[in-house]
Formats: C-alpha cells, structure tokens, sequence
C-alpha cells in the first residue's frame, strides 16, 4: 500500500496530534497557521542577525575574529541539541515542549537585545539555539500527527516548507529594515511578536498527548549524538578561521564522526534508544533526508554570497537587498504548492525532487555570469527566480516524506532529524564554501596589483562565482543521489520502517 493510500486511511481512525479515535481537528489549519509562525521565528533568526552584525559590532566592540560567534554560538547549540528536543517532545508532550520553546526563545531574545557586552550577547544566542531544538521538533511533529489526510498533509507541508525555505530569505528583509530603521537590537525584540502569537495559539488550541509516555529517555545516546553533532558542526564553522589542516578543524570532525559512529552502534542496543532504527529503515524517508542535508549545504551560496554582492559591488542597501530576494521566496512558495498537493502524488518524488534540483543547479550557474556591471533585473533576477522554484520543488515534499508514515511515538525524533540534517548541511556549506571562495579570491590577486580597487573588486567577483559553481554541483549531486535512492511512482513504505499508522 502506498503512503498516499496509508495516509488517507489512517486519518478516519485517528484524531488530532496523533490520538487514536476521532475525526480530524477542526482546529488543525489554526494548528498550523501557530506552527508556521513558530517555525518562521526560528528559521529567520539563523540570518536576520547577519545584517545588523556591523551595527552590533560597533556598538559593543568586538573584534573581527569574534564576530562569527554570534552566529556559531546559534548554530552549535540549536544543532547539537535537536534530537534530543526532539525525543522530549515524544516523551513529555509535544504541547510543553511547544510553549516552552516559544517561551524560552522569547527570554533568550529579549536578553540578546538588552546585550550591553559580547558575552552577553553570545550567551543569549546560545540559548536560543537551546530553546530552538526544542522548539523545531516539536513544531514539525505537531504538524506531522496533526494533519493524516493525506491531500491536507500536502498542503500544510507546501507551507511549512515553503516557509523552512524562504525564511532565510526573510531573516535577510527583516533584519535589513529592522537595522535601517530602528537598531540592531530590533532583529532580536522582533521575536517577541512571533512568541506572543504562537504561545498563546498553542496555549489554545493544542492539547497535549504523549504518545511515547511509557518510554524513557536515552541518556548515553543523548550525550554521544549531541557530542557528535556539536564537534561536527563546530570542526565546519572552525574550517572559515582556521586552515583545514589545523586540530581545530580536523580533529573535531574526527571526533564528531567517532562519536556519532558509537552512537549508531548504542542505538541498536538500547532498550529505548534516541533514534530507532525503524525511523531510519525507511527508503524515501532517508532519500528526503538527504535531500534536505544537500539542500542546506546549497542555500548557502545563494543567502550569503548575492548578499555580499548585491551590497558592496552593486551598492544595495539592506532593506533593498531583503526586497531582492521577494521574488526567489515568491517563486519557492508556488512551486511549493505545486509540487507537494499536485506533482508528487501523481508522479512520485523521483522525478519531481531531481528535477528541482536540476532547476535550482542551473540557477546557480547562471549566477556564475555576474560582474561587476552587471543589471540585477537581467543577470539576478532571472536566475534567482529559478533557483526558487527549484528549491520549491525540493524542500516541502522532502520533509513531508522525511516525516510521513512515522509511527506517533516516533514523530518528535524523525521531525528532530530533518532538522539536523538542514543545520549539518548548512554548516558544511558555510565552511566549504567560504573557504573556496577565500581560495579564489587569494588565486586571483596572486601577481597583480594589489592596491587597484578595480582588481580587488574583481576578485570579490572571482569568490562569489566560484561558491555559486560549487552550489551548483550540490545541487547536481543531490539530483543524482535522490534520483537513486526514491523508487519510481508512488512510494510505498518498507516493511521494517516504522508503521504508517500507529493503533
């Protein structure tokens, strides 16, 4: 049986959030609209501090070196974190987990917004990040459990994913008119919107149900996957400031690569593991997850570098360089709906997925002809707009199928992995990236002058283009691998995966 068909039948026999009984919520489009805000909170705060970084750097005095801490410290504990969030949410409830996230990420934000030293302010980072993985699983699994037709699942997955896409996209407008407008701190208060909302709807409308309550938290594999995924993310981010070949870099991924080695081996011995297998077994749900870790190490070109491009050799200003990616999130948020309600049921995601990243690959290198005259009417927009439809057709279906067929118990934990697998992507792409950028700005200026502001201008040029060839092949070998792994038409679920509906 497909998971199409499973889906649809499994939603007369079970209610909201996953309970067993009863038709579907009459709440769950406002379900979803409080999981969409949440969700948009945490996504565009891993980039709408990035523009106010000057602003804040000026204010509190910290150097150059330091600066990349505001967004590690995010990264490190929001990634590090998420499985175990995850399994929280699966064991205590997913409605606790839920608010307290949204409570704790409020807290954090308005201590980063009061920040009056770089201490404070990476402290304040560090907890959002902390009280972001709890949030985020939860979110997803809600989601997941709340919506089981299967026709209503394509659709609240077409925005949830749309809105994991573009969100960094809007982190970029907001905190771009936020920093023109008011101050730097104002990216970090503007959570406090979003937190209101989305604690008193989940407050509201939620009810909580632990569908993992006779379970028991796995305590070694808690402490060996975040170890792991702490070391991976930290060797990545330690790979734009040291060289590859220093401890810092390589011993970390080393050590994050053993650990995470002891914890697969741990989760098939233990009586309640962190990550069950059967969560794993599935096929096209580790197709998705791949396709979603290819898709964060991906954006990154394009986020970080047409930034950089549009405002110092274009001349953009920040408000102006958010409002330059309204197209992209324009274009990803159609092809969301398109493809999750109207492709992938009726031809599969082997043909869809591939072809999106095919789509989002040539984008990319069509971005490889800018320079430094270049019109952004005619040499960006048209290329953006293809990397957003691509991308559109990638990121929504992936991570309904990454989550679809989950057995209740299992919903925070696989909603926590695709979470990992977007943060570890986006981490390796930062790192490689930036460092091959660095390299081809390095090659260009060998033997020229130096102090010609024409040739420095070049070379930022030479950097840009080279990160966007190589988002390009990402998203080539994304195509290739989903293209393997997803089986033609209609997926059907693995017998040794977990259940599609859980009685």
């Amino acid at each position: 049986m497909s998971q199409t068909q499973a889906l649809s039948e499994g939603a007369a026999r079970k209610g909201p959030a996953g309970s067993a009984g009863g038709p579907p919520s009459a709440k769950r489009w406002w379900i979803l609209s409080i999981v969409g805000i949440a969700q948009l909170m945490v996504v565009l705060d891993a980039t709408i501090v990035n523009i106010a970084l000057p602003s804040a750097q000026a204010d509190l005095g910290f150097t150059d070196g330091n600066r990349q801490w505001i967004v590690t410290a995010y990264a490190l504990a929001f990634a590090s974190l998420l499985l175990l969030g995850g399994r929280i949410a699966d064991l205590f409830g997913r409605k606790p987990a839920f608010l307290i996230g949204v409570a704790g990420f409020a807290a954090a934000s308005v201590l980063g917004g009061a920040a009056n030293s770089f201490g404070m302010l990476v402290t304040a980072r560090a907890l959002q990040g902390v009280f972001g993985a709890l949030l985020a699983p939860a979110a997803l699994s809600l989601l997941n459990t709340t919506f089981t037709d299967a026709k209503e699942r394509a659709k609240a997955f077409s925005v949830y994913g749309a809105i994991a896409g573009a969100g960094g996209a809007i982190g970029l407008l907001l905190g771009g008119v936020l920093t023109d407008a008011l101050d730097w701190r104002w990216t970090l208060y503007v959570n406090l919107v979003f937190a209101v909302v989305a604690f008193a709807g989940g407050w509201v409308l939620l009810s909580n149900h632990r569908d993992a309550a006779n379970a028991k938290l796995d305590l070694p594999g808690a402490a060996l996957v975040s170890a792991g995924l702490f070391s991976v993310v930290y060797g990545f981010s330690n790979a734009e400031t040291h060289d590859w070949s220093s401890p810092q870099t390589w011993g970390f991924l080393v050590a994050g690569g053993l650990l995470l080695t002891a914890f697969t081996w741990w989760q098939t011995r233990a009586a309640h593991p962190l990550l069950p297998m059967r969560v794993l077994l599935d096929r096209t749900r580790a197709a998705s997850f791949v396709a979603v870790l290819v898709t964060g190490a991906g954006m990154f070109g394009v986020f970080l570098f047409l930034t950089y491009y549009l405002q110092l050799n274009l001349g953009f200003s920040p408000t102006k360089t958010g409002l330059a990616f309204l197209p992209m999130m324009a274009a990803l948020m159609v092809m969301a709906q398109v493809s999750t309600t109207m492709l992938v049921p009726r031809i599969g995601p082997r043909t869809v997925i591939p072809a999106g990243f095919a789509i989002a690959a040539l984008g990319m290198a069509w971005l490889t002809g800018i320079a430094l005259d270049t019109s952004f009417s005619t040499g960006v927009l048209p290329p953006l707009l293809l990397v957003g439809a691509g991308l559109g057709m990638v990121m929504p279906p992936a991570m309904s199928l990454a989550t679809a067929g989950v057995a209740p118990e299992d919903a925070g934990v696989a909603s926590a992995t695709v979470n990992t697998m977007q943060q570890v992507g986006g981490s390796i792409g930062t790192a490689l990236l930036n460092t091959l950028a660095a390299s081809a700005a390095t090659s260009y200026l060998a033997g020229k002058d130096t102090t010609d502001p024409l040739v420095r201008a070049q070379s930022t040029i030479e950097s840009y283009t080279t990160a966007f060839w190589w988002s390009a092949g990402f998203f080539v070998a994304g195509a290739l691998i989903t293209f393997l792994l997803y089986r033609p038409g209609v997926q059907e679920q693995d017998a040794n995966a977990a259940p599609v509906v859980h009685m």
